[in-house]
């Protein structure tokens, strides 16, 4: 029960700071000029990422530790299999998942929205259908496959967190300080880090829907397995 209200609490953190930067943030620092910009971003975003990430890490880890613990391995128990092929597969689909967006983000430098959405789309509806045919033995509970892919989800949202998201504003943070404390101009690419920032924000504002609604299927809406 600790383990659930943990995955809980820090998930509402999670979301609800994801949920700022997208519908909050985002549009105010728009309307802030140079000067003021350089005073808010090293006082605000340092306390808001901190907790963002830090949430992020403890949904994830807490959730999968419930998952594999309470549902992998009492579902595998009772179908006289092993557990570590469901984990194995959900690291490794949702990992790969992950990886192939993180490339159209940041190698490929994706610029435009709606481009980056359909890859998404594709991206996780491929993980999601791999996932499900590669754990369809029969002894897989609709828990095990909804949270599998809930939780997939959940663990591109976080991998986006740190590997782009942090990173790009991490970088963005210190030259705003540097600028407010040594008037050091601010580095002409600040503006495509900030865009790579938003887009993997964005894309994190949406895939918070299907993993939620996967979360919740898992155990109100058996159209998965038993």
């Amino acid at each position: 029960m600790l383990i659930r209200w943990v995955h809980f609490v820090a998930g509402i953190t999670w979301v609800g700071l994801l949920y700022f930067f997208n519908l909050v943030n985002v549009p105010f620092m728009k309307e802030l000029d140079s000067a003021t910009k350089a005073k808010v971003v090293p006082s605000l975003m340092p306390r808001a990422l901190w907790w963002f990430r830090w949430s992020a890490v403890v949904t994830v880890l807490a959730g999968l530790t419930y998952w594999g613990n309470s549902i992998v391995r009492v579902d595998a128990m009772n179908g006289g299999a092993s557990s570590g092929r469901p984990v194995g597969l959900f690291f490794l689909i949702w990992t790969i998942a992950f990886a192939l967006i993180f490339f159209a983000i940041m190698i490929m430098k994706i610029n435009k929205g709606p481009v980056l959405a359909a890859i998404v789309i594709l991206v996780v509806a491929a993980a999601a259908y791999l996932f499900l045919n590669c754990n369809n033995h029969g002894w897989e509970s609709n828990r095990l496959l909804s949270i599998g892919i809930g939780g997939g989800i959940g663990w591109i949202m976080m991998l986006n967190v740190w590997g782009i998201i942090w990173r790009m504003n991490k970088k963005i943070i210190d030259w705003t300080r540097d600028f407010k404390n040594n008037a050091t101009p601010i580095p002409a690419e600040s503006g495509a880090l900030a865009r790579r920032a938003f887009l993997a924000s964005r894309t994190n504002a949406w895939l918070s829907l299907p993993m939620l609604f996967f979360m919740g299927a898992a155990s109100h809406y058996p159209f998965l397995g038993r």
